[in-house]
């Protein structure tokens, strides 16, 4: 389908953007990782000496493996054996007993799907798919999203900047120290991504084992379930953890608390996109002009911060859904009902619009540049921000009422530093109190700020 015709502009406006995710997310994805699944478990059953089917050549191991390079007659295939049977999972394990029937492996067919539920290939399948999407994908592009706005942290951190605190001016900052800010949020929670567990189940139609058991009661069908996950989480950086406790589904509980790690992660983004959309109306912050664009289709003057609203808006998209995902997936009647199928079949969509949104905030900021010169000249503007400083040193020296006597000059008035200057002479302390006081200005008036970048 062309892209002009695509209802979500996921897969039309923004493809060039999330064509990687669809790789893994997209029906033939999902396809892929179930086809994974059920083809490991086959292999796994072999290798169980106590299980009674025999133990697989290579060669036929190779065979095996090699049906998860599919064609495009295969997808085709897949789908309608699920059409016919209307049943997703089972159209797989019918597509390789067909694929198998001719081989060698003709005579362990009845192993494909042993003991299994379809919710255990299902669960291991989006286990393995998130694992991937985000170590492959949305990681990488954060940790450049953090990298720069890092960058920008270091440049800047001798800039002073006014600060504000309810919208009105507050004790000064840098600007590198704000930015330093959401680089550290952002890596916090990044790390945090990195270290994930997914939970995942393999314990049959109501999580007790019952149909493995009934099979083979002596096998320690706990340790295979360890051992075969930790057999798919070879080379995997975000890596799937055994859930032994379940009812026919996988809880879900760890799903809620990754989406909950990303929609934080987002929320950071947000925060951070308003703030830089705010310093680009102060006019502190400009955008660079590229001659063939236009900023408004009748005001010819216009650039505008179009990419850091765009990210705003996708991030906005991906956390309605990463919400959603977080109250619903833990939430099943009974031991399972199949509310849960469709909403995991948008997983993809929920990080693409956080992709989009990535990808726009890289761009954004790969064509800002600070003006350093009026951020200053704003600080300068504001003299009232050192009567913190002030009175606080008078407090230090034991002076009565300082906060309130300072109150008195500065509320809701126009000053200039020579008014600090005359209430200063005009107090009744050590002239090297006096000294101390006059040499505070707003521009060094920073703290520790800029040590707080290099942390």
């Amino acid at each position: 389908m062309h892209e002009l015709r695509t209802v979500s502009p996921i897969d039309g406006r923004y493809f060039h953007i999330t064509k990687e995710l669809a790789e893994i997310f997209s029906e033939g994805g999902l396809i892929k990782y179930r086809l994974f699944v059920e083809l490991e478990y086959f292999i796994a059953l072999s290798e169980n000496q106590n299980v009674q089917i025999r133990k697989f050549s290579d060669e036929e191991k190779k065979i095996i493996r090699g049906l998860c390079n599919l064609s495009v007659e295969n997808f085709k295939t897949i789908k309608n054996i699920e059409k016919r049977t209307d049943h997703d999972v089972k159209a797989i394990e019918y597509f390789i007993r067909e694929k198998l029937k001719d081989t060698s492996l003709k005579d362990s067919l009845e192993w494909v799907h042993f003991a299994l539920t379809s919710e255990d290939t299902n669960n291991l399948a989006y286990g393995l798919m998130l694992s991937d999407g985000l170590a492959e994908i949305i990681v990488p592009k954060l940790e450049e999203v953090f990298s720069l706005i890092e960058k920008f942290s270091q440049d800047y951190k001798e800039v002073p900047m006014l600060a504000r605190t309810h919208g009105q001016p507050a004790s000064p900052t840098t600007f590198g120290k704000e930015f330093k800010v959401f680089s550290s949020r952002l890596g916090n929670q990044v790390n945090k991504l990195k270290n994930f567990e997914i939970s995942v189940k393999l314990n049959g139609a109501t999580g007790n084992y019952n149909a493995h058991y009934v099979a083979y009661p002596n096998i320690d069908w706990l340790g295979f379930t360890n051992k075969f996950v930790e057999k798919l989480n070879e080379n995997r950086n975000i890596r799937l953890k055994p859930n032994l406790i379940t009812t026919q589904i996988e809880p879900g509980d760890s799903y809620a608390e990754l989406f909950d790690i990303l929609r934080r992660l987002n929320i950071i983004l947000i925060d951070f996109n308003q703030d830089i959309w705010r310093y680009i109306s102060d006019g502190w912050i400009r955008l660079r002009a590229k001659e063939s664009e236009v900023g408004s289709s009748t005001m010819p003057h216009k650039i505008n911060p179009i990419d850091f609203e765009n990210s705003e808006g996708n991030l906005g998209l991906a956390n309605a859904l990463f919400t959603y995902f977080s109250t619903k997936l833990p939430v099943s009647r009974l031991q399972r009902d199949l509310s849960d199928s469709t909403v995991r079949r948008n997983f993809g969509v929920a990080l693409s619009y956080s992709l989009i949104a990535y990808e726009s905030i890289l761009k954004g900021l790969g064509k800002i540049d600070l003006d350093s010169d009026k951020v200053i000249l704003e600080l300068e503007n504001h003299p009232e921000v050192i009567s913190e400083a002030i009175q606080i040193i008078l407090r230090r020296e034991g002076f009565n009422n300082p906060y309130e006597k300072l109150k008195e000059i500065t509320r809701g008035r126009k000053l200039k530093l020579e008014d600090f200057t005359l209430f200063i002479n005009s107090l009744d302390v050590p002239d090297r109190i006096k000294e101390e006081l006059k040499s505070i200005k707003p521009s060094n008036y920073l703290g520790i700020a800029k040590i707080l970048v290099d942390i």
